[in-house]
């Protein structure tokens, strides 16, 4: 069996990528495949489907039937998909802001004082996130600790009450991917040669013009994959809205969970997941369209 791979190098890669294929294939392609199938199937009384092709899921998703059957054009759910979208751009700006000057000051720090702060920044990701939120819960309340530093330091006169508010989803949202923007831009500032930077202030430039056109812009692609991986999965975030929002205003998460849970809609929960599915794919195109180029330039 060696000798036989030995001999042919087609098949020893095929026998070595097969294990990553067919769990793509297991893990991926076929809940996905099932998810499609479902979206054109008709809904069943009490939960499931029944196997007759439908498109009345994807037509409910903009339409509403009146009372003499005609279609009604029903804006609910893509006032969900753009609160959700609104939520999520803010959420994906504000850890660039955050996260871009904390990805600098990393860089520039020690060996060993960055290997500290690196570690620190991934101490999040060794904890639930539904245990971290609850804690956020805490902070958060009516007469919690957030309420009261602000009254202790003249903020505020009276509690604020921020629990289960758009603020509250935000800064929890905010604070779970924030580790996700930090890291892809650390990723791409460490590779930065600084002495472009040196060679800014030789020729001139000041600290705002060396950092507005050396390091941004090679550092571009980390902040880009940075963006990818906080917008997706801000869009289908379910933990942090159900905690910190109460469930009051629903976003794309919550409105899939509701219709494989209490409303039983099988069909129209797939046919949301699919739409979501579709414009996250649109996203990691433009970004392959814009990034992935240069990558491939950069890798060789």
């Amino acid at each position: 069996m060696i000798d036989y791979f030995r001999r042919r190098p087609a098949a020893r890669r095929a026998a070595l990528v097969s294990p990553a294929v067919g769990a793509i294939l297991l893990f991926m392609v076929l809940p996905l495949g099932l998810m499609l199938i479902y979206s054109f199937l008709q809904r069943a009384t009490y939960g499931g489907v029944i196997w007759e092709v439908s498109f009345e899921s994807y037509i409910q998703f903009l339409f509403e039937r009146d009372l003499d059957d005609s279609l009604i054009f029903n804006a609910a759910y893509l006032q969900i998909y753009a609160r959700s979208f609104g939520l999520a751009a803010i959420t994906t700006v504000l850890c660039v802001i955050i996260g871009f000057p904390t990805a600098l000051y990393l860089v520039q720090q020690s060996p060993k004082r960055r290997n500290i702060l690196m570690f620190l920044v991934t101490i999040p990701f060794w904890t639930n996130l539904l245990v971290r939120t609850y804690a956020w819960i805490l902070l958060l309340r009516r007469e919690g600790l957030v309420d009261y530093g602000l009254e202790a330091v003249g903020v505020t006169d009276e509690p604020l009450g921020l629990l289960y508010t758009d603020v509250a989803n935000l800064i929890g949202l905010v604070y779970s991917f924030l580790p996700f923007m930090v890291l892809p831009i650390y990723s791409s500032l460490e590779k930065l040669d600084f002495r472009l930077v040196e060679a800014a202030y030789d020729l001139g430039a000041n600290r705002l013009t060396a950092l507005r056109r050396i390091v941004i812009p090679l550092a571009m692609p980390g902040i880009a994959a940075g963006c990818i991986l906080v917008l997706v999965p801000c869009l289908g975030a379910y933990v942090t809205p159900e905690l910190l929002g109460g469930g009051k205003a629903l976003m794309i998460g919550n409105l899939i969970q509701q219709q494989f849970g209490a409303s039983q809609n099988w069909p129209f929960g797939a046919a949301l997941s699919f739409a979501l599915l579709a414009i996250v794919l649109i996203a990691l195109v433009a970004y392959s369209l814009r990034f992935g180029r240069g990558a491939l330039t950069e890798g060789r």
